[in-house]
């Protein structure tokens, strides 16, 4: 496995990510030929990022938090890919490929733009839900990750199947992206039919992305977000 606080530790390097293939050991490719495969890669991809940051077009801190997913995807064998257009007015963080199916990761950091800084919760909650019924269309699973010193508040429609999702509660979720999204709005129907696969909690400081289930996590972070008269 690559070192990623290594990696994090070595300057400029901090603002990458990078993607490769794992080949199977089945092949008989050995860890440390993987490993020297891995580093391979990033030196071809280091400059390209290079420009991207001189140009402004990644930033540090979350270009660190893509690493840390990129690596944990990378070491359970897929293909990863950055900042990948999946469709004309859509980019995603982290793209990857293992067999037949394809998954999406998108990185919330909890940011939110000052003219909302009297809506955040709103805001941040819209952006959320809006992120799962856009991008999980393009892809057979689709994830999103957050550092673990914040929590998303996602709502529990996401755990149900589409046939069981209450048409109140969807169009009650529309409404509140309504507000912020209007070119374009987000579709009812793509809401009915998101799906959200797991929530990634970041450990910055220790290098390591965890997945949990969004039972798991929405069971983990209900009563907090019910005490802060969050619900959604």
């Amino acid at each position: 496995m690559i070192d990623i606080k290594r990696i994090c530790a070595a300057g400029i390097l901090c603002l990458f990510v990078f993607s490769i293939v794992v080949v199977p050991r089945a092949m008989g490719i050995t860890v440390q030929q993987e490993e020297e495969l891995s580093r391979e890669f990033l030196d071809q991809v280091r400059q390209q990022l290079i420009e991207m940051y001189k140009k402004n077009l990644v930033k540090i801190n979350h270009s660190v938090l893509e690493l840390i997913c990129a690596n944990n995807l990378i070491s359970r064998g897929y293909f990863v890919e950055v900042e990948k257009d999946v469709s004309d007015i859509l980019v995603c963080d982290l793209y990857a490929k293992k067999g037949g199916g394809t998954t999406i990761v998108e990185i919330e950091t909890g940011f939110t733009p000052p003219e909302h800084a009297m809506d955040t919760v709103d805001y941040f909650a819209a952006r959320i839900m809006s992120k799962i019924a856009r991008y999980s269309q393009h892809c057979s699973k689709f994830s999103l990750a957050t550092p673990v010193v914040g929590i998303l508040p996602i709502s529990k429609i996401f755990l149900l199947p589409p046939a069981a999702r209450n048409k109140d509660d969807v169009q009650k979720i529309k409404d509140l992206c309504d507000r912020y999204y209007k070119n374009p709005a987000i579709k009812y129907d793509d809401i009915l039919n998101a799906h959200l696969h797991s929530i990634y909690l970041i450990n910055i400081d220790k290098g390591f992305a965890k997945e949990l289930d969004p039972q798991g996590y929405v069971e983990l972070t209900d009563n907090f977000l019910r005490r802060s008269e969050i619900e959604y």
